[in-house]
């Protein structure tokens, strides 16, 4: 499985995942530790949020799943549609960050991303029903 994490200093995971043009790529495979493959460094008019929902060919499309520190209801729409699980956690470093993605059971490819709609069970022993903050007047989702 390739899991991209937002990375914008290519060290820590960062957030505004809709803005973001930088994105490390990491493959794992179950029993070994996460490796990373490639670094993505988009020009601005390919970030998530700039093509508006275009489903043009992505450098995106190529991953399983994409972590990051923030992102909106839309943006996980936009990746859902690109069969792209959307996963927000907490964690700055992206191996942890991947390890707690995978210790938490979230559904591998296949299964349901975080679109938004939170009557689904992440896989992880229950669902969520919980609000949104309201940060630069864009609705942000904490699933996890």
């Amino acid at each position: 499985m390739k899991i991209a994490l937002t990375s914008q200093n290519f060290k820590t995971v960062t957030n505004h995942a809709g803005r973001a043009r930088r994105f490390l790529v990491y493959q794992v495979e179950s029993g070994q530790p996460p490796v990373e493959i490639e670094r993505i460094d988009l020009p601005k008019d390919m970030c998530i949020h700039e093509l508006g929902g275009q489903m043009v060919a992505h450098p995106l499309d190529a991953v399983d799943v994409l972590i990051s520190a923030s992102f909106g209801p839309g943006f996980a729409r936009n990746m859902a549609r690109r069969n792209v699980i959307a996963s927000l956690t907490e964690e700055t470093d992206p191996i942890r960050a991947i390890e707690q993605f995978v210790a938490d059971g979230q559904r591998l490819p296949g299964g349901e991303g975080c679109g938004h709609d939170h009557n689904h069970d992440h896989g992880h022993g229950h669902g969520h029903g919980h609000g949104h903050d309201h940060e630069d007047g864009q609705d942000t989702c904490h699933c996890h």
